[in-house]
């Protein structure tokens, strides 16, 4: 015959089970559950085969074109030391990398029919935006894990407030660089742009 445990104040008031049970607690009073879980899934973590997946990877900072393509966007965005390089372009979506020199910033720029994403991955700013470009209405400081949406027909720019490079990248949709865009500097972006039109 198997014992009866009553174990009192197992569930927070007003949640306390008033039953006895026929399940062997041993008597652990106010109980956590699952207590042996994080020593479990380390150990399940440690012999499984996929772990080698999430090691951080040195990335090839190029563009892969319309190619399928995985990458730790986080690690990319950091070891980029260009001003924008474009990593991915496809025909409805594009991605670039962006590293902001200190007391730099983005430049303000408007594009009427592209919707832009930026997420920063390290350092701090500021993000602005308006109607105009005399009218910078809207603004907001954006750090590590920041995400921004610029809709189009926005006037926008981010600045670098902080102490080192603001290293980002940036979604257009569609694409608004040539495939393999690499602009080292600012200066060097502005020219081709200038050349451009």
């Amino acid at each position: 015959m198997s014992k009866m445990y009553y174990v009192p104040n197992m569930y927070p008031y007003p949640y306390q089970n008033p039953y006895y049970s026929n399940i062997p607690l041993f008597n652990y009073g106010r109980q956590t559950m699952n207590w042996d879980y994080t020593d479990q899934l380390d150990y399940e973590i440690s012999h499984r085969h996929w772990h080698p997946i999430i090691e951080v990877r040195n990335v090839e900072i190029k563009d892969y074109g319309k190619e399928p393509f995985v990458v730790n966007i986080n690690e990319a965005s950091k070891q980029n030391p260009t001003f924008r390089t474009s990593l991915w372009t496809g025909n409805h979506l594009q991605v670039t990398l962006m590293s902001i020199d200190v007391g730099e910033d983005i430049g303000l720029e408007m594009h009427p029919d592209v919707d832009q994403f930026l997420r920063i991955e390290d350092g701090h700013g500021i993000v602005q935006m308006g109607d105009s470009k005399d009218e910078l209405t809207f603004q907001e400081r954006v750090s590590d894990d920041f995400a921004i949406v610029v809709p189009a027909g926005k006037w926008h720019n981010v600045t670098n407030t902080g102490n080192k490079p603001l290293k980002l990248y940036s979604i257009y949709a569609p694409p608004q660089h040539p495939l393999g865009t690499v602009h080292k500097t600012k200066a060097e972006a502005m020219a081709t742009e200038e050349n451009h039109g």
